[in-house]
Formats: structure tokens, C-alpha cells, sequence
């Protein structure tokens, strides 16, 4: 027995230190799989002379004189021995006695990428707006000057060309749509002037809409993006752009792992119509379209909830001679699935002008498809003057019914007059609307005029009763009501019925 306790202690002994050499093995290659896949050094020498620095110089006008020049000279007691040097600093070299600047040169720093050995470039349009001259720094460090071929705001993206010095390396478009949450993708680009980075990362998410412009659809991505890397590639392992790095989520102006990209999807078409016409094109169908919520989507028998609720037709629009009315949802065009309003938009956008398609609409629950010749979309940022609604004045007060927390009544001419109600907009319109009620926080309001309850045509306080009371027999939870504004711009708003 004695002889076996140091046996079994070196079997012990034997076996921890197996165990120690195993654990040691798992720290040591976990840093080495956390750098990403070997491919990305393959990937990077092979695109990196394709990834371009962009160098602009933009003239920036200085005020003379005014509060702010007077507040730079500072304020210093008469006699000082400092009082000649600065007088001659602010005054002379400055521009002038009020100590204003003169109009002086800025330059800026982003990322691109060469598309064509011609001398193609695509970058953001933010990287290069204003700019007096736009050079291209290749990856050898030869700068050479550039021309705009053309800018699409809504998208941030530019085209630059300029002559080649030498044989250039450039790279192809892949398919956005096949990327995968977790897949590996590649940065590339000039961050804080540093060019020919390269940051590796995953997919974090895709189809994003931050709510920066009409047609987002961004892809997020936790590889480093920094400032100066607006415009750069975003790479799949494959060496094909699946993407334009652009903005980033950041308090500190650094890396926090929330970057977001262009999709390729977007991007090659946008370049495409910039290369040939030097603008955009995009598709029109003529129709304001608005969220279908659950409470839509119930009043119209729609499930699941899904779709783009035609809020309103133009009368010179595409949709009209199709036959697309107001309170139709949209489920499907050109063949593709429609889950929410920016989806129609997008696809809109994204089809050529004068290419018919089938849209696939739900009406009164009943699907029907409309075939739609598409025109082109008036790209021009106009702003939409707000409808303005005036309040009452004089002590006359119209008959009212109350009915879903509104005091209802009959458009008259004194109506119209206080609420600046177009003669062409028919219905019953709102006066008053109860503080606590759903229809304040629907948005409801004085001078609000309700065209339809539930699809059916309204003229008086007493139908839109009728109809209420029906819907509730039913058994509805909800009643949806097509509104307009004193303009006849329409919309749609469910009400609960409880």
C-alpha cells in the first residue's frame, strides 16, 4: 500500500499536467481564431491597390469684422508690451483692423475605390460636396487630379474619373443580398489619414434604416470604420465589394464596432446611372403611402400584418389610369414581397422608367393585381409647405356630434373658411378632440376632415355614428377612417373601438 500512493500520485500528477497543456492550448489559439480567417491577408494584398485615398481643397469664406472678429483680439490694457505684437497679428496678417479672418483653403480626407481600369472611382458624396478640387492618391502614393462625374444625395454616393498614370487594379461588385449575419468582411480605406488600412470584422446586421435618408438599407458591420474611412470598400472574402463604408455610431469620433455600409445592391445601380446619364433616374408610381400597423391591418382583414397602406394617389401619376386607389396595401411588386412601406419605396426607386410591372394590392380583403408602366420620379428636394389650420374666431358654434372622442359636424362654408378646407375635399370634419382620448394620440385634430369609415364614404356626423356602432356589433376591435387635411392631402388612422 505504501508502495501505491506515489504511483497513483505521479498518475495524478500526470494527468494535471495534461490538463494544464490542454487548457493552455485552447488560450492560445483563441486569440489566433479571434484575428478572423486566413483568407483576409490573401484578400487584402490582392483589392488593396484598387482602395484609393481622396484628397479635397474647398475655399472657406471668413467673416470680417462682427462680434466674433472683435471677440478674437484680445482685450488687452493700453501700453501693454503685447498690445503692438498682437495688433500685429489679428490686424495685418488677419485681414483686417476688426481682426476678421480672410477667406482661406480647408482640405478633407476620405477613402474610394477604383471600379474601372479607366480611371472609375466610386466614394461618398459627403466625402467630396463643396469641394473646390478632388485629387485621388493611389496606393503607391501617386496623386493625380480628378473630375465629378456625377452625385446622388439620397444615397451619399459619388463617381470621380481621371487619367491613368499606369495600369490600374480594380475591383468588382458582389451580392449584398447573399451576405450572411456573421459572415467575414473586410475594411479597407484611409482612417484618420492613415491609408491602406485594413479592419476586419462580421456582418451584424442587415437591411439597418437609421433614418438617414428615403432609401436606407445599410449593412452593419463591427470592422473598425473610422473618419477618413467614409467612401472606402467593404470587402467579402471573396474580394468582390458587397458594400460602401460611410457612417458610423460613435460618441468619442472612434471605432465602437457600429459601423454601416451601402449595400452593393444599391451601389452599382446608382453607378451605373451616374456613369451613363451623369444623374439618377429612378422609378416613379405616383402614390403617398403611409405604415400598415395592427390596428390597420385588422380593420382590413389583413394577416399578418404586412404591406404599403396607399395613403393617397397623384392625379398625373403612374397608379391612377391603373387603377390603384387610396386605402389599398400594397403586398408585392415586380414580383417581389413588400413587409413595409420602404420596401415599395426602394424597389420603386430601383426600377427603370418605363418598365411595366405587376403590383399585387389587397382591397375590401380581396387581392387583385394592377399592371403599372412606371415614369420617372422629380428628384428634386422641394420642400412641402405644411397645411395650415387656423382656429375658430367669432362666437358662432356649429352643430356637433360626438362620436370615437371627436366633436363631429357637417362641412359648411363658414367651415371651410375658418379651417382654410379646400372645396374639393368632401366629408365630415372634426372641431374639437378629447384630450385623453385615442384620437389625440392618433394625432387627430380641429380642421381634420373624415372622408371614409371603414372604405365607406361619409357626408354627415350621423354615418360616421352608424358605422361605429355596426363595427362594434361586429365585434371589431378597431375602425379605420381615410382623414385629409385642409389641402386634400389623405391619410389613414385606426381608432380603437373599446
Amino acid at each position: 500500500m505504501t508502495g501505491a500512493f506515489p504511483a497513483l500520485s505521479l498518475r495524478r500528477r500526470s494527468l494535471l499536467a495534461a490538463l494544464c497543456l490542454s487548457a493552455a492550448s485552447v488560450l492560445i489559439s483563441a486569440p489566433a481564431l479571434a484575428r478572423g480567417p486566413d483568407g483576409i491577408a490573401d484578400v487584402a494584398e490582392k483589392v488593396i491597390d484598387a482602395v484609393v485615398n481622396i484628397s479635397t481643397t474647398q475655399t472657406v469664406e471668413a467673416k470680417n469684422g462682427g462680434s466674433e472678429g472683435r471677440r478674437a483680439i484680445p482685450q488687452l490694457p493700453p501700453g501693454s508690451p503685447f498690445e503692438e505684437f498682437f495688433d500685429d497679428f489679428f490686424k495685418n496678417r488677419r485681414g483686417g483692423k476688426d481682426g476678421g479672418l480672410q477667406p482661406h483653403k480647408t482640405n478633407s480626407l476620405g477613402s474610394g475605390f477604383i471600379v474601372d481600369p479607366a480611371g472609375i472611382v466610386v466614394t461618398n458624396n459627403h466625402v467630396i460636396a463643396d469641394s473646390d478640387e478632388i485629387n485621388v492618391i493611389l496606393n503607391d502614393g501617386t496623386k493625380i487630379k480628378a473630375e465629378l462625374v456625377g452625385v446622388d444625395k439620397k444615397t451619399d454616393l459619388a463617381v470621380l474619373k481621371f487619367k491613368p498614370p499606369h495600369t490600374l487594379t480594380a475591383v468588382k461588385f458582389g451580392d449584398s443580398d447573399k451576405l450572411r449575419l456573421g459572415e467575414w468582411v473586410i475594411a479597407i480605406g484611409n482612417p484618420f489619414s492613415l491609408g491602406g488600412s485594413v479592419t476586419a470584422g462580421i456582418v451584424s446586421a442587415r437591411n439597418r434604416d437609421i433614418n438617414n435618408g428615403p432609401y436606407d438599407s445599410y449593412i452593419q458591420t463591427d470592422a473598425a470604420i473610422n473618419r477618413g474611412n467614409s467612401g472606402g470598400p467593404l470587402f467579402n472574402l471573396d474580394g468582390e465589394v458587397v458594400g460602401v463604408n460611410t457612417l458610423i455610431i460613435s460618441p468619442s469620433g472612434g471605432s465602437i464596432g457600429i459601423g454601416f455600409a451601402v449595400p452593393s445592391k444599391t451601389v452599382a445601380g446608382v453607378v451605373d446611372q451616374l456613369r451613363q446619364f451623369g444623374e439618377l433616374r429612378r422609378g416613379w408610381l405616383g402614390v403617398r403611402i403611409q405604415q400598415v400597423t395592427d390596428e390597420i391591418a385588422d380593420s382590413l382583414n389583413i394577416k399578418p400584418t404586412r404591406g404599403a397602406l396607399v395613403a393617397g394617389v397623384e392625379d398625373k401619376g403612374p397608379a391612377k389610369p391603373a387603377g390603384i386607389e387610396p386605402g389599398d396595401v400594397v403586398i408585392s411588386f415586380d414580383g417581389k414581397d413588400i413587409k413595409e412601406p420602404k420596401d415599395l419605396s426602394r424597389m420603386v426607386a430601383d426600377t427603370a422608367v418605363g418598365k411595366t410591372v405587376n403590383i399585387v394590392i389587397i382591397r375590401k380583403g380581396k387581392e387583385e393585381t394592377k399592371k403599372v408602366t412606371l415614369g420617372r420620379l422629380d428628384d428634386s428636394d422641394k420642400a412641402t409647405p405644411a397645411s395650415i389650420k387656423t382656429k375658430p374666431d367669432g362666437d358662432d358654434k356649429p352643430v356637433t356630434q360626438k362620436a370615437l372622442g371627436l366633436d363631429l359636424a357637417a362641412l359648411s362654408k363658414d367651415l371651410r373658411t375658418r379651417y382654410k378646407i379646400k372645396d374639393s375635399v368632401k366629408g365630415v370634419i372634426i372641431t374639437d378632440v378629447e384630450a385623453d382620448s385615442d384620437a389625440a394620440e392618433k394625432r387627430l385634430s380641429a380642421g381634420d376632415v373624415i372622408v371614409e369609415v371603414a372604405q365607406e364614404a361619409v357626408s354627415s356626423a350621423s354615418d360616421i355614428r352608424k358605422r361605429v356602432d355596426q363595427l362594434k356589433k361586429d365585434g371589431k376591435k378597431a375602425v379605420l377612417l381615410m382623414v385629409s387635411n385642409g389641402a386634400g392631402e389623405l391619410r389613414f388612422v385606426a381608432l380603437s373601438l373599446k
